[in-house]
């Protein structure tokens, strides 16, 4: 089975928070509300260069995710 690449999370500790899950790699967490970003992966150095390139495009994907998600609702 193939899942999306971004799902929405919702926890009732958390009533404010805004969270988007990023299912492919590199795998994280990022709270919409405060920018807080939870990593599912481990990484190297090498890893490290790379992946600071490319998370800035993998946030603002997840929040045009959830802005697309959010006018559907409308």
């Amino acid at each position: 089975m193939n899942f999306p690449k971004f799902l929405l999370g919702d926890n009732t500790d958390y009533p404010t928070a805004i969270f988007v899950i990023h299912t492919e790699y590199p795998r994280f967490i990022i709270n919409l509300e405060n920018d807080e970003v939870e990593w599912l992966e481990e990484f190297d150095k090498n890893d490290e260069k790379e992946l600071v390139e490319e998370a800035e495009n993998l946030f603002q994907s997840a929040n045009d995710f959830y802005d697309r998600e959010i006018e559907r609702y409308e």
